[in-house]
């Protein structure tokens, strides 16, 4: 066999593999965003300012289309405190996650979620969008950027 088409195939071969590769550390990172999503709406749900804190990066952005744009972690954490615990929770729409990776960075989640006021429990609650670009550092990952549209 000539060199050349050796060549030519070894790089066919090797293309396919990275093609192949690819859904395997998508699946891996959808799931590892589900889980950071749903820890993250535990804490949110039930209150835990510190898991809250935690979990965000201390150079946040919070855009709301209604509430506009949050650039202060602690603000973010007092009007989540003052107008959230105890009035309102979260519930994602199943199956609606999408995770993209960022290279070198971290990942993009695009998901629909509804809010509930708990002090209207037979209010119709209409899904919104939601955009959380998350940060991955070698020891976690953080939300850095929030994007909430209803």
């Amino acid at each position: 066999m000539k060199p050349s088409v050796v060549i030519t195939l070894i790089l066919l071969l090797s293309g396919f593999s990275d093609v192949t590769a690819q859904p395997v550390i998508e699946a891996s990172l959808k799931e590892t965003i589900t889980q950071l999503d749903r820890t993250y709406f535990e804490a949110y749900n039930s209150c835990n300012m510190e898991k809250q804190a935690e979990m965000y990066a201390e150079d946040i952005e919070f855009y709301h289309d209604k509430g506009g744009l949050t650039t202060s972690k602690q603000d973010l954490l007092d009007s989540l405190k003052k107008n959230i615990c105890g009035k309102v929770t979260r519930e994602l729409v199943e199956g609606s996650i999408e995770v993209f990776p960022i290279s070198e960075y971290g990942a993009v989640e695009i998901g629909f979620h509804k809010f509930h006021n708990n002090e209207e429990p037979d209010a119709i609650s209409e899904p919104g969008k939601f955009i959380i670009i998350w940060k991955k550092t070698e020891a976690t990952w953080n939300i850095t950027r929030v994007i909430s549209l209803h």
